[in-house]
């Protein structure tokens, strides 16, 4: 069986959806339909086009991937990040703008990043040479990303730039998956030497930044924004639904044997098939669409065991054939679970874009 924490099931982390949002834009614009996009990465409409509803992040991930393959711009997440007006980003981005310094700008960045995009944390850094700002995602494949990873790299940065009135050069890019040269684009936005097939996604400043005043700094505006940034990042979690965490915490245990039916959750949970369907919809999701959710993230987690079978994986997965399995994979990821497992076991091989295709 697989450890217990390689099996641990983690909610799905959650996101405003303004980047799927701003891909979407950019596929009218150029005379495309989004619909069959966000049809075939499993979104609702009103998951991108409302921004009161959360998005899942493997879906807007893949809604990049996509949108980035049907207007065949392997730089899509880097144009629409250039492109976009800062004040979209709204209360995150003023907290930012309205801080005293540099620093504390940093850390109010970091701090409530997770408003914006729960898959995303960010960690701050500084020594005698260099400034630094990581950003690692939680929960979520990065080898799946390429494209929401750079527009919120070059997003930071134009922030970082922005509210320091200065071109602010970078010392040195450092991105995690692979590109076999550095684009042009890159080279003039970024200014610096970029590091692909890195260890980590990083933006690294010289040291004497961390001195610079904010230009719109308001300390009384500040206090206010931070105590609405506080209730949004308090009520943040309530948005996740508790309903919906705990089925993730269900499914797990039922789906061997394929036992995962929505009758067989409603009793684990001491109500009935109607009102365990009516609250879910409630929090914005479909028991099939959980479901199908739930087998993908634990699918990755138990093909990271090396030790075992993919016969056993499809079975604890409650498929009762492998080729099931097999299908099912390959249409959550692009890849088989074989390719998927030599893809952990070998990172670089995973970032290599094909045909437009994230890593």
């Amino acid at each position: 069986m697989p450890s217990s924490q390689s099996a641990r099931l983690y909610s799905i982390p959650s996101a405003t959806g303004a980047i799927a949002r701003l891909a979407c834009a950019r596929l009218r614009e150029l005379g495309k339909d989004p619909a069959a996009v966000i049809a075939k990465a499993r979104a609702r409409p009103e998951q991108v086009y409302d921004d009161a509803i959360r998005l899942e992040v493997p879906k807007q991930i893949r809604i990049l991937e996509l949108a980035s393959e049907e207007l065949q711009d392997g730089l899509l997440g880097f144009h629409l990040a250039r492109s976009f007006d800062l004040r979209e980003i709204g209360l995150v981005y003023y907290v930012i703008a309205s801080s005293e310094r540099f620093p504390d700008a940093l850390l109010n960045a970091k701090r409530y990043c997770t408003v914006m995009n729960e898959g995303v944390r960010l960690q701050v850094g500084q020594d005698d040479r260099t400034v630094s700002i990581a950003l690692d995602y939680v929960d979520i494949d990065r080898k799946s990303d390429r494209h929401q990873i750079e527009f919120w790299l070059v997003t930071m940065v134009r922030i970082c730039r922005q509210v320091t009135a200065t071109r602010l050069a970078l010392r040195h890019l450092r991105i995690r998956h692979r590109r076999d040269e550095t684009p042009a684009e890159f080279k003039s936005f970024f200014g610096c030497d970029v590091e692909f097939c890195a260890d980590r996604d990083e933006i690294i400043f010289a040291a004497p930044v961390a001195s610079l005043p904010i230009v719109g700094r308001d300390n009384y505006l500040n206090d206010l924004l931070r105590r609405y940034a506080e209730a949004a990042l308090a009520d943040h979690p309530k948005e996740r639904g508790a309903l919906r965490s705990a089925v993730e915490g269900v499914l797990p245990q039922l789906l061997p044997h394929a036992r995962a039916s929505i009758s067989n959750v409603a009793k684990r949970l001491a109500m009935s098939t109607r009102t365990l369907s009516r609250k879910l919809r409630e929090e914005g999701v479909a028991f099939a669409e959980l479901l199908e959710e739930t087998r993908a993230v634990l699918a990755k987690s138990y093909l990271a065991e090396r030790d075992l079978p993919v016969s056993e994986i499809a079975w604890l997965l409650g498929y009762r054939e492998v080729s099931s399995f097999n299908h099912a994979f390959k249409r959550w990821t692009g890849m088989t679970p074989r390719q998927f497992r030599l893809a952990v076991a070998s990172p670089q091989s995973t970032n290599t874009p094909k045909g437009g295709r994230g890593g």
